[in-house]
C-alpha cells in the first residue's frame, strides 16, 4: 500500500513538474492605434474614506475623439470614479462615459484601469498609468468593430488642454 501511495505521489509531482514548463507563445499580440479622446473634466469631489478606500470622483464634461475612420464628441454626463489605496501607493479607476460619432451615432464607454505611483523592484520611483477601456456601440453601425476587441489605453497630458488626453490601441 506505501509503495502505490509513493508512486501516485511520484507520478503526480512528474506530472505537475511537466506542466510547469511554459510553452514558448507562437504569437505575439500587436497594437494598432485606434483612436485619441480629449477629454475635458469638471471640478474633483471628494466622498471621502470608505471600507474599500478613499472614493474620488471626477465629472466628465465633454471633449472630443478622432482616430482612422472615427471621430466625434464626448457626452457631458460620465464620470472617473476612482479608488485611492495610499498606502499601497495605487490609485483603480474606472470612467463611465458616452461619446458620439460625428454621424451620430452613441457608444457607451467603460474604462478600467491602475495608477501605480510607488517603487519598482530595485526602489526607484515608478509611475505607471494604463486602463482597458471596453466600449458598447450598436451592432448593427459601423462601429461595431469596436465590441470585437480589446483596448489599451494610456494618457498623455499637455499644457496647451486643460483635461486628460487618452491615447487607443486596439489589441490585434
Amino acid at each position: 500500500m506505501k509503495k502505490l501511495l509513493l508512486s501516485t505521489i511520484i507520478l503526480l509531482a512528474s506530472l505537475l513538474t511537466a506542466n510547469a514548463q511554459i510553452i514558448e507563445p507562437k504569437e505575439t499580440p500587436q497594437l494598432e492605434f485606434a483612436l485619441q479622446l480629449k477629454v475635458t473634466l469638471g471640478e474633483t469631489y471628494r466622498v471621502g474614506e470608505t471600507q474599500h478606500g478613499e472614493r474620488i470622483v471626477i465629472p466628465i464634461t465633454g471633449g472630443t475623439f478622432e482616430g482612422p475612420g472615427i471621430k466625434g464628441t464626448i457626452i457631458n454626463g460620465g464620470a472617473d470614479y476612482q479608488l485611492v489605496k495610499k498606502a499601497q501607493h495605487r490609485t483603480e479607476l474606472e470612467a463611465i462615459y458616452s461619446i458620439r460619432t460625428d454621424d451620430g451615432v452613441y457608444i457607451h464607454v467603460r474604462n478600467r484601469g491602475i495608477i501605480y505611483d510607488g517603487k519598482d523592484a530595485q526602489g526607484n520611483p515608478s509611475f505607471y498609468f494604463k486602463a482597458a477601456p471596453q466600449f458598447e456601440a450598436p451592432a448593427d453601425s459601423r462601429y461595431a468593430w469596436l465590441n470585437n476587441a480589446l483596448f489599451v489605453c494610456a494618457p498623455d497630458f499637455s499644457q496647451q488642454f486643460k483635461g486628460i488626453i487618452l491615447n487607443v490601441w486596439r489589441v490585434k
